[in-house]
């Protein structure tokens, strides 16, 4: 899947879908789109006026929904639920709520938090099942016909 493909899948194709998969160039391909977005945005409100803030935030307003039904769809495609997205949450939580009171729970907190991101981390970088699962269809067929 090419970077364009990645974009128009993401954005107008499957704009909010939350079922199927995602392959790991369409994941990443449409999360670099995100990232050089940020960062033009960024150099715009530093380099040029602060009155492009609004531009900035339009657009992260604008891509939760994305961001999070490419994020789940590439969860699918490992056989994983969506849901494991979520799976830093309560640590994280645990973290910030303990944080004044005890230094040691706290750290032992950010350190579950750090490890659960890793393992999201592997996750996302996992090759897909090429073979259908309880999520879609095999996706990577239609890629090898493609080419």
């Amino acid at each position: 899947m090419t970077f364009n493909d990645s974009i128009k899948i993401c954005l107008r194709e499957k704009f909010v879908s939350f079922s199927g998969r995602a392959s790991r160039s369409e994941f990443w391909f449409f999360y670099l789109f995100i990232f050089v977005v940020y960062l033009i945005c960024i150099l715009l409100v530093v380099t040029v006026s602060f009155q492009f803030f609004w531009v900035l935030g339009i657009f992260a307003i604008g891509m939760i929904l994305p961001a999070l039904g490419v994020t789940v769809r590439r969860l699918h495609d490992i056989n994983k639920s969506g849901w494991f997205f979520l799976l830093p949450m309560p640590s994280d939580f645990l973290a910030k709520l303990l944080e004044k009171s005890s230094e040691i729970t706290s750290l032992i907190f950010s350190i579950i938090s750090l490890g659960i991101y890793i393992y999201l981390l592997i996750l996302y970088c996992t090759d897909g099942d090429k073979k259908n699962n309880k999520f879609g269809k095999n996706i990577y067929l239609k890629e090898k016909k493609r080419k």
